[in-house]
């Protein structure tokens, strides 16, 4: 019998830059804030810590710093995607021997792989190392979509804990929980879907707004968990401005960006990432404002 790599809210942490390095003294000041507000595990070198343009050797001493920060007081999970099958199971076995409690794996993008070829790929890094799996189905950003049969047959693999859902297919996750055994996880990969995912079983999020507000977002999981639905329907729909907010460009973009103007100094973006525009730096500071987190004076 599986259990979950962890229940509840998981941050997608930012990785912050500073001089075209990893600025690893602020990540240790926001993994900091994380755990002090309740954050239940930390994900990092995801698509949120902009891993895709970093380089091999930035993302693992990101994610050994992560490791050696954290000192197992929550779980931390690695992104060990790739596009390619070879380096991802080099950055998998990297991962583990860093010491991550789990691993996530985008689905491979640009190629567009079938699902026969999606299921070869997990099958291969999940053979290649103990640590457990994420799998994270994100088509928006990478062209290609697991099918749920093929969650069933990947769902059979010891080592393949669940999966990180970001498709916005209710449908399908819902004919994932009925084909997949109840062992098999689902975590939310939408901040503004937890409550209809958890409702369908899932055990927590994945979050880019727990960045930003750890703590609302491990509540809103409690609640879920607790079966409390009528209060944690509340909680989502209070938060939806913000999460559409952290979305009003492609992701990071939002995020890093407020966490700049609350002053934590998350750095730049790396190209081809960029500042927003006007307009959405504008809808962020409001944001901000509205929920009590910069003073209307200051923006």
């Amino acid at each position: 019998m599986r259990t979950p790599i962890f229940t509840g809210s998981g941050v997608a942490i930012v990785t912050p830059f500073n001089n075209e390095t990893v600025d690893l003294p602020t990540l240790g000041r926001l993994i900091d804030f994380q755990l002090e507000n309740g954050t239940d595990a930390v994900i990092v070198c995801g698509t949120t810590g902009e891993a895709t343009t970093m380089t091999y050797h930035e993302r693992m001493q990101t994610i050994e710093f992560c490791v050696e920060h954290v000192n197992g007081r929550v779980p931390v999970i690695a992104g060990s995607g790739s596009n390619s099958t070879e380096v991802s199971t080099a950055l998998s076995r990297d991962a583990e021997r860093a010491g991550a409690d789990g691993l996530l794996l985008v689905t491979p993008y640009y190629n567009k792989a079938s699902q026969t070829g999606l299921l070869r790929h997990y099958q291969v890094i999940a053979d290649a190392v103990d640590t457990p799996c994420i799998l994270y189905n994100v088509p928006s950003r990478t062209g290609v979509a697991i099918a749920p049969e093929t969650y069933a047959q990947l769902a059979q693999h010891p080592n393949i804990n669940g999966v990180k859902e970001a498709s916005g297919n209710l449908g399908n996750i819902q004919r994932t929980r009925n084909l997949c055994p109840e062992d098999f996880s689902i975590w939310s990969g939408n901040d503004d879907e937890v409550v209809p995912i958890c409702a369908l079983g899932g055990v927590g999020v994945i979050s880019v707004a727990a960045n930003i507000l750890p703590a609302e977002m491990h509540a809103l999981v409690k609640l879920c968990l607790d079966n409390d639905f009528a209060s944690a329907g509340k909680l989502q729909l209070y938060l939806k401005d913000f999460c559409d907010a952290m979305f009003c460009e492609v992701n990071p973009i939002p995020v890093k960006t407020a966490l700049n103007l609350l002053d934590w100094k998350a750095g730049d973006l790396r190209l081809p990432l960029c500042p927003p525009s006007e307009a959405n730096t504008a809808r962020i500071r409001q944001t901000l404002v509205k929920y009590g987190l910069l003073k209307a004076e200051t923006v």
